[in-house]
C-alpha cells in the first residue's frame, strides 16, 4: 500500500515550479504578447494560456507582472549577436542596419517599441527599452570611431552619425508602411557617409 507520504510530489525536484523549460515558454509568451498588444493589454491568464503553463505558477514566480516583462525583455534582446569588424565600413553599417530592422520587426523589436511608448517614466521595463536602444545605438557608435580611428572617416561626433544611421531605421518598422531592407540600408548608409565626407574639413 502507498503512504501518504509517498502520494507527496517530491517539490524538491522542482522548488519553485520554474524548471528552464517553463521560464523559457514564460518569457517567450510575455514578449509576444507586449508585441501584439502591448504592455496594457497583458495579462497573467494570456501568459499562462499561451506558454502552456498554470498561471498559479506564473504568478509565483513573478508577482509583480513589471518584473515579468522587463525580464523577459531582457532575455531576449541580449541574445543579439553584435555584427563583427570587416574592415569595410560601408557593408558593416549595411548590415547593422539590416540586423537592426530586423530585430526590431522581430516579436522582441516590436515589443520594445510598444513598451517604449507604454512604459511610464521610472519603470523598471521603461530603463530596460532605454538600455536596449542605446545598446543598438552604441554598436554603431563603436564602428563609427574604429573607422575615425582607422582614417575611413573624418573626425565626427560618432554617437550624433549612430542617430542619423539608426533614427529612420526605427521610424521605418515603427510606422509599417514600408519594410526596410538592404537596398533602403545600403541608400541611408551612401547618404549619410557622403554626408559626412562632402561637409567634413
Amino acid at each position: 500500500m502507498v503512504n501518504s507520504e509517498q502520494r507527496r510530489p517530491d517539490v524538491r525536484r522542482r522548488p519553485s515550479g520554474r524548471t528552464s523549460a517553463v521560464r523559457e515558454r514564460t518569457l517567450a509568451a510575455t514578449v509576444d504578447l507586449v508585441a501584439q498588444y502591448g504592455i496594457a493589454g497583458v495579462r497573467y491568464e494570456e501568459i499562462a494560456e499561451r506558454a502552456g503553463v498554470h498561471r498559479a505558477s506564473v504568478y509565483r514566480n513573478w508577482p509583480v507582472l513589471d518584473e515579468l516583462i522587463n525580464e523577459a525583455l531582457i532575455h531576449f534582446a541580449q541574445q543579439e549577436v553584435p555584427i563583427e569588424d570587416s574592415g569595410d565600413l560601408r557593408n558593416d553599417l549595411v548590415q547593422l542596419l539590416t540586423r537592426l530592422a530586423a530585430a526590431l520587426s522581430a516579436p522582441t523589436g516590436r515589443a520594445i517599441l510598444n513598451a517604449l511608448q507604454a512604459a511610464g517614466d521610472g519603470s523598471a521595463v521603461r530603463k530596460t527599452v532605454h538600455a536596449y536602444v542605446h545598446q543598438r545605438v552604441s554598436l554603431l557608435k563603436q564602428r563609427i570611431e574604429r573607422a575615425v580611428d582607422q582614417g575611413e572617416l573624418p573626425p565626427v561626433d560618432a554617437y550624433f552619425v549612430a542617430e542619423l544611421l539608426s533614427g529612420p531605421v526605427h521610424l521605418y518598422v515603427s510606422r509599417g508602411i514600408r519594410p526596410f531592407g538592404r537596398e533602403e540600408a545600403e541608400k541611408l548608409t551612401d547618404v549619410v557617409l557622403a554626408g559626412i565626407r562632402a561637409t567634413t574639413p
